[in-house]
């Protein structure tokens, strides 16, 4: 045989080897995903990537086979897909596990593969994207020692990454256990309803460690993970909706730290003024309203994308674009609870805060907060904590924020929502509908004049003076007067106030008095 003979035999061999991996070879593991109501790992990654732009890396990886029952083990690129690609053009990695090869589990080669995508990320700046659909580790390499002794240094590696590179999660299938971990250290994490589920353990481990039965989407589903608990960030109706929604998230986000997030070009006049802005809010201030329809007037033209919608609904966070640069959005929303900081809210929030910092998207806030939460319930919660680490995440920031005092603005909650000159906001205004003070009125009268309403002749006469006496006292003009705020502007100008501020601010606020320290303590 030829020299040129034996070379096409090996390449037709390692053809053939890649193509055992690939879907058209495995039509009826591809089928029963496709029953399941999934796209396949390469559908996934075709639908997510720009067309074309994938470069798969270790498709002919096989599993390790050195342990009990794996012997005889057929798993292609030992359970996932890794590879780099572009999304609008950039640069990003991503790994893919594949439910229909062994249940989406991978072994020791698997493992090495993420690391290496992960170590690329890190080395030149590519956001990390992990769809994840079942397995995690698998439980014939788990059960010995020789693998599972050393431990993983994945963690470090997530650690590593976070705040330098955007890291993604999207559970697209059973994710209990392993993906699950792997999520908990992204940035991002979306969920597809009625397929994917995220957790400790499954039903099959609870069951042995608790006696408990309990079904998986009881366990952790998306009504459990987005809307109770908010490891999610968004539940996604099907596959596509996820994949789509994870390439808008990174379309607000630079590819690294080191970049400055993407400008777009804007046809929005940054003069647009709505003018049902001067009629949003009620005069009577125990009515509630959308404050998303505030941010809908003052927004890009749909530019805006919200992150945890399901979840502590009396915190808006999410992102839009003004005058096409990328803004994080925190805002207060009185349909729910009326604006008060819960446990979980501040929470929703604190994170928030800390995705934005770490990649130079300003923070602007939208506030109407009567405080915090009080009672039993909300100091069981740990509210404390939580929004010590609120305050603690705005301290720690250094990219530009803004904040408009759309009505209340009250206590520890103003401050903990960047009110005033507690953080040092690039712009600080207020509506000519804002109030200011440190606690409710109602509620302050009733402790620092109990006894004079009780000796009055009229107690209920007495209370209701003394209440509107101190409200005379809390509107936007003399907190103008003494400088608290800068300005009082038309609600009509809000955006154009916004995006003047946002022209004249860099990525970053410089000159920052900080004393050298090697890590500051989170309150949680």
């Amino acid at each position: 045989m030829s020299e040129n003979g034996k070379l096409n035999d090996e390449l037709v061999a390692v053809e053939a080897r890649r193509q055992a991996g690939r879907d058209e070879a495995r039509a009826e593991a591809v089928a029963r995903q496709h029953a399941l109501g999934k796209l396949t790992a390469r559908e996934r990654i075709a639908l997510l990537l720009d067309e074309g732009s994938f470069e798969e890396s270790g498709a002919l990886v096989e599993p390790g086979r050195d342990t009990f029952d794996t012997e005889n083990l057929e798993a292609p690129g030992d359970g996932v897909i890794t590879g780099f690609g572009r999304i609008e053009g950039r640069p990003v990695a991503l790994c893919a596990f594949d439910f229909t090869i062994v249940g989406g589990s991978n072994g020791e080669r698997g493992e090495y593969k993420v690391l290496r995508i992960a170590a690329q990320c890190l080395q030149h700046g590519y956001p990390l994207i992990m769809l994840l659909d079942g397995g995690g580790h698998r439980i014939q390499e788990g059960l010995d020692s020789r693998h599972f002794a050393r431990g993983t240094t994945l963690f470090q590696a997530f650690a590593d990454l976070s705040g330098w590179v955007p890291i993604i999660a999207a559970m697209m299938g059973p994710g209990f256990a392993g993906p699950s971990n792997f999520a908990a250290l992204a940035d991002f994490v979306v969920m597809v309803d009625k397929t994917s589920t995220m957790g400790i353990a499954g039903p099959a481990l609870v069951k042995a460690a608790t006696g408990e039965t309990i079904d998986k989407e009881e366990l952790g589903g998306p009504q459990i993970q987005a809307d109770q608990a908010g490891i999610a960030d968004l539940s996604a109706l099907d596959d596509e909706a996820a994949l789509a929604a994870i390439r808008r998230y990174l379309s607000y986000f630079p590819s690294n730290a080191e970049q400055a997030p993407p400008l777009l070009d804007s046809e929005d006049p940054v003069d647009r003024r709505e003018e049902s802005l001067l009629t949003i809010v009620p005069e009577n201030i125990r009515r509630a309203y959308d404050m998303r329809k505030i941010m809908t007037a003052i927004a890009d033209e749909g530019s805006i994308f919200e992150i945890k919608p399901t979840f502590a609904k009396s915190l808006y966070t999410g992102f839009c674009r003004m005058g096409g640069r990328p803004v994080g959005i925190v805002a207060n929303q009185p349909m729910h609870l009326g604006g008060t900081l819960t446990a979980a809210a501040c929470e929703k929030g604190a994170h928030f805060i800390s995705l934005c910092d770490a990649f130079g998207i300003p923070l602007l806030y939208l506030i109407d907060v009567p405080g915090f939460m009080v009672g039993p319930t909300a100091e069981r919660s740990g509210l404390a904590r939580r929004g010590g680490r609120l305050l603690f995440e705005l301290g720690q920031a250094t990219v530009p924020r803004m904040s408009v005092v759309i009505r209340k603005g009250y206590g520890l909650a103003y401050i903990a929502m960047a009110g005033g000159r507690s953080f040092d906001a690039d712009l600080c205004v207020a509506w000519p509908t804002a109030e200011i003070c440190a606690m409710s009125v109602e509620g302050a009268v009733d402790v620092a004049y109990r006894k004079a309403i009780a000796a009055a002749a009229d107690p209920n006469a007495h209370r209701d003076a003394l209440i509107e006496r101190f409200r005379s006292q809390l509107g936007s003009l003399r907190a103008v007067e003494a400088y608290g705020v800068d300005d009082i502007i038309d609600p009509r100008d809000t955006r154009k106030a916004i995006i003047t501020a946002l022209n004249r601010t860099g990525l970053r606020k410089s000159g920052l008095a900080r004393p050298q320290r090697h890590h500051a303590i989170s309150p949680i």
